[in-house]
């Protein structure tokens, strides 16, 4: 077992990453700046991540030997998405610290205690219900109205475990087709008729100190985030609102490490947090090209215990996602001198699979 260290991680440490998706790979690319090694843990052989870092470690959640293993190697360990089961954050806190907290995975990978945290808080949300059991969805349906948006508690990402409900939706069919070999419960959610969705990647040190990136314009297509926009298009009293929310929810968590709060922009200019992500976030991948500090490296300078770094633009920029066949561009995107590529050692391409994105940047206005 390691010895691990009292301070600020030393070059040399071990940064353990569960999850094996690009947001690791662009983490350990991040990490080996400051000469740290990244060990990976994933269910996935050859994952993005896997292929940039130190060390994988390829087994299930359960296997409890592996997990054992893999902590007595970290100096830190952290994750790259959110639908990791709690358990195994809680029983590698035993061995490592986690960061961010085992509890802050807990409230953002359930869509109902995510809601009720930021209600305790008093940061504002579409209006919802809880749908704890089948029966209950009658009524919370009633409660919130229609068109309204039914979503499962778990296991949502790029618009899965959601469906809109309209006027003439089958309640129990909407209900049977979404939670269809889950056992889960589930939100009905008010349907929000939003400006724009925005934002915020706020970045916390072991220290308190707080960080934020400009907030951005998130475009989607089909539920899967088509591109983003940095900075977004709203008014400065706009921006502020929201630096402000992203910057409570850091401080109410009591985060170390980076989270993204995904917001509503209503066309009163009034907020309301959708979403929660306690790890980097596809809407700041623009920061790798058009920042000092990238998200990613903010991430790695939180975990380990370093300062964090300046979070201002150089540029403007959009970056957007190459999704399935779309990587076949690569080789007139390497041509352009304007684009900034970044592609992701995925092996298959899959409609709507993320296989890269490309950034293209402007001066700042």
């Amino acid at each position: 077992m390691r010895d691990k260290p009292a301070g600020p991680l030393p070059p040399g440490a071990v940064i353990g990453i569960l999850g094996g998706g690009q947001l690791g790979r662009m983490m350990a690319i991040a990490a080996a700046r400051f000469g740290y090694r990244c060990h990976v843990f994933t269910p996935e052989a050859d994952s993005p991540a896997a292929q940039v870092s130190a060390h994988a470690v390829v087994a299930g959640w359960d296997d409890d030997a592996a997990l054992a293993a893999f902590a007595a190697e970290c100096d830190v360990v952290t994750y790259e998405f959110e639908n990791i089961p709690v358990m195994v954050a809680e029983r590698l806190a035993r061995h490592a610290p986690v960061r961010p907290d085992p509890a802050i995975l807990a409230i953002c990978q359930d869509r109902i205690a995510e809601k009720q945290f930021l209600s305790k808080i008093g940061v504002d949300t579409a209006p919802w219900q809880p749908v704890e059991v089948a029966a209950s969805l009658v009524g919370a349906d009633e409660a919130i109205g229609r068109p309204s948006v039914l979503k499962t508690s778990r296991l949502g990402y790029d618009g899965k475990g959601q469906a809109v409900i309209g006027r003439e939706t089958d309640l129990a069919l909407a209900w049977s087709d979404l939670v269809a070999g889950h056992d889960m419960a589930g939100i009905v959610e008010a349907w929000i008729d939003f400006s724009l969705e925005i934002s915020v990647i706020v970045a916390r040190s072991l220290s308190g100190t707080l960080a934020t990136f400009v907030p951005v314009e998130n475009q989607h297509e089909h539920h899967i985030l088509r591109r983003t926009v940095a900075p977004a298009a709203i008014e400065r009293s706009v921006a502020s609102r929201a630096d402000a929310i992203a910057r409570h929810i850091a401080e109410a968590l009591d985060l170390v490490g980076v989270l993204a709060a995904e917001m509503f922009v209503c066309a009163d200019g009034n907020v309301l947090v959708n979403e929660l992500a306690p790890r980097p976030h596809n809407s700041g991948h623009w920061t790798i090209d058009a920042c000092a500090v990238s998200q990613f490296e903010q991430c790695v300078r939180a975990i380990a215990g370093l300062p964090l770094g300046p979070t201002e633009r150089h540029s403007d920029a959009v970056m957007e996602n190459l999704l399935g066949y779309e990587v076949e561009r690569w080789p007139d995107l390497v041509r352009n001198s304007a684009a900034r590529l970044h592609l992701y050692g995925k092996a298959e391409p899959r409609p709507g699979r993320k296989m890269g994105h490309v950034t293209w940047l402007s001066p700042r206005r």
